[in-house]
C-alpha cells in the first residue's frame, strides 16, 4: 500500500523545481556570419512524427533573433560534465563575444540545417522552424526535428535537469525498467 504524503503550500513561481520538463540543452543558431550558443532549459517533446519539439527563447536573447531570421537551430544534448561550461554560457551574451571559442567548443557543420552542432554533446538535433504562430505573444518556438545525431555510448548518459535557484539534478546514473509492464503499442 502507498503511503500518504503529507504537503504543504508551496510558491507557484517556484513549481518548476518539480516539472522541469527534460534535460538542459545548448541550442546554437546561426544566421550569416553570426552564431550563437544559449543555455536552453524550458522546452518539451510535441509530437513523434513529425518530430516536434516547442522551445521557449527569450525575446531579449541573441540566439531568438538568430532564429527568427534563419528559421533554425540546432538542440545539444550536454552530458553532467559539462556543467561549469552550460552555467557560463548562460550567465553570458552571444552579441558580446563568440561562445564557440570563450567557452572551448567544437562547432561542426549541420547536415540540413545552417546553425552549427557542438561535437563536445551526447547528442545533437538539427532543427526547423515548424510553426511560429507563438513566438510573438509567448515566446515559444516550434520546431521539427529534421536529422538527429547521438553518440553510440553510454546508451543513457548523465544528464543535467536544471531545478531552479542554480540547482541541477543529474539523471542517467540509475535505470528503472518497466518495459516489460507496458503494452506494446505503448512503448513508443
Amino acid at each position: 500500500m502507498s503511503q500518504r504524503m503529507h504537503k504543504y503550500t508551496f510558491p507557484v513561481s517556484k513549481a518548476r523545481k518539480y516539472l522541469e520538463p527534460g534535460p538542459v540543452l545548448l541550442l546554437s543558431s546561426q544566421f550569416e556570419d553570426q552564431n550563437d550558443i544559449m543555455t536552453l532549459g524550458w522546452h518539451t517533446v510535441l509530437e513523434f512524427s513529425p518530430s516536434l519539439v516547442g522551445c521557449m527563447i527569450a525575446s531579449n536573447t541573441f540566439s531568438h533573433e538568430l532564429i527568427r531570421n534563419s528559421g533554425q537551430c540546432v538542440l545539444n544534448l550536454p552530458t553532467a560534465d559539462l556543467i561549469d561550461k552550460v552555467v557560463a554560457i548562460g550567465n553570458s551574451h552571444g552579441d558580446k563575444l563568440d561562445k564557440f571559442t570563450s567557452f572551448g567548443l567544437t562547432a561542426e557543420p549541420a547536415h540540413s540545417v545552417g546553425a552549427p552542432l557542438i561535437a563536445e554533446c551526447y547528442a545533437s538535433f538539427e532543427c526547423q522552424l515548424y510553426d511560429d504562430s507563438m513566438v510573438d505573444n509567448y515566446n515559444l518556438f516550434i520546431f521539427e526535428i529534421v536529422k538527429a545525431h547521438v553518440a553510440e555510448q553510454p546508451e543513457f548518459p548523465t544528464t543535467l535537469h536544471y531545478t531552479g535557484e542554480g540547482r541541477f539534478t543529474v539523471m542517467g546514473d540509475k535505470l528503472l525498467d518497466k518495459s516489460k509492464d507496458f503494452k506494446p503499442e505503448m512503448l513508443i
